[in-house]
């Protein structure tokens, strides 16, 4: 249909997300689908039963706004059980629609018009149109993607009295990288006295390997006064078509980031939120996750070690970084569609985590996939 409507686009060089992109190419070409990170088993078939009896039992209108009670208390003792935290069910835990509205609605409930906030690239895709539609500025420092480290001194030659909010996330999406105690007491150091926001993505916090201990912000008293901490039931949960996550912070900061969820999310979907907070109840589910990815990423690196593409360390998340420097002259994008329309396998391009070009000859691999899935994969990678 035609519409004689002249539309000024806030976002005029956007298009679908990359995840978006090559999920539709994949299936297009029919490829093995490495690239959008979801997993292809299912959700635990007692979580799967739980949320058909609370439909059953008519929990299906909505919801409170900051979320079922019985969750929020399940939440508020896992994070106190892990992170030796204390958060007030009532006031400082707010259960959303799924992580990404949780930091849409952290980011327009802190920043005005001119503020700045500091990315870390490459960084999660969605970051910065939230920020940009609540008029500020987004700045930009870099990891190394060799050392998968961050310059604190860099960091702190960014922060000026227009500084709002520092976005950190561990771990990180794309690069599969952790945050450490000391880079935790490192930021903390850098704000400390500073009207400056952590914004806490830690959607993966419970997807950590190799025996390492997550730093979450939730263990740092003055960082945690000051952040909103995000995280993510559908990555947990291998449900993320459930768009299921919560969000934390001190009360003062939760009124401002309740006072702009009400009116974009209102409540997340009940009969999920009924069946979660009973699932959670099972104190075994979340001690076993890290250990159930690190078999899936140590069988992926395994299989494609003798491969032409570079290896980087996978610390955490189910992403795993590769390099085909030496395999191609192609940009990263380039290279992932040519994988996936002439090779048969989809990957995501790092291209996609940068505000600007960038000629890193980087891809993302998701390994939250079957066996046979990853077999397949990596006997293509193989081949190549």
């Amino acid at each position: 249909m035609e519409s004689p409507i002249q539309v000024k686009s806030k976002f005029p060089n956007s298009g679908d997300t990359i995840f978006s992109a090559m999920t539709a190419l994949a299936n297009k070409h029919g490829a093995v689908n490495l690239s959008q990170g979801f997993p292809d088993f299912d959700t635990p078939k007692d979580l799967i039963k739980l949320a058909s009896k609370y439909m059953k039992l008519g929990k299906n209108q909505y919801a409170p706004m900051p979320g079922v009670l019985k969750l929020r208390q399940a939440i508020s003792e896992k994070i106190n059980r892990l992170y030796s935290a204390e958060y007030n069910p009532e006031m400082e835990i707010t259960v959303v629609a799924g992580a990404t509205l949780g930091l849409f609605c952290a980011f327009q409930s802190i920043l005005n018009e001119n503020d700045e906030v500091v990315i870390f690239e490459p960084a999660y895709d969605s970051y910065e149109p939230a920020i940009r539609l609540a008029g500020a500025k987004p700045v930009y420092t870099q990891i190394d993607l060799e050392t998968m480290t961050i310059d604190w001194d860099h960091v702190k030659k960014l922060i000026n009295y227009t500084t709002k909010a520092i976005v950190i996330n561990t771990p990180h999406n794309p690069t599969g990288s952790i945050l450490k105690e000391e880079d935790l007491l490192q930021l903390e150091k850098l704000i400390e006295g500073k009207d400056i926001v952590v914004i806490s993505d830690e959607v993966y916090e419970h997807i950590i390997f190799d025996k390492t201990k997550h730093q979450s912000v939730a263990k740092y008293p003055k960082l945690a006064s000051r952040s909103f901490i995000v995280s993510s039931f559908g990555k947990t949960y291998h449900a993320t078509g459930w768009k299921m996550g919560y969000v934390l912070a001190p009360e003062k900061l939760m009124k401002e980031f309740r006072k702009t969820y009400q009116y974009v999310g209102f409540s997340a979907h009940s009969p999920s939120q009924y069946a979660i907070a009973d699932f959670m109840q099972e104190d075994a589910w979340c001690p076993a996750l890290s250990g159930f990815f690190q078999e899936k990423r140590d069988y992926f690196r395994e299989k494609i070690k003798d491969s032409r593409f570079k290896l980087y360390p996978s610390h955490g998340s189910y992403f795993q970084t590769i390099s085909y420097e030496g395999i191609s002259e192609k940009n990263s994008l380039e290279m992932a569609r040519e994988l996936t329309i002439n090779h048969g396998i989809a990957t995501i391009p790092f291209e996609s985590f940068y505000h600007k070009p960038f000629d890193g000859k980087y891809l993302r691999i998701c390994f939250a996939k079957n066996k046979e899935t990853l077999k397949k994969g990596a006997e293509i990678l193989c081949s190549i």
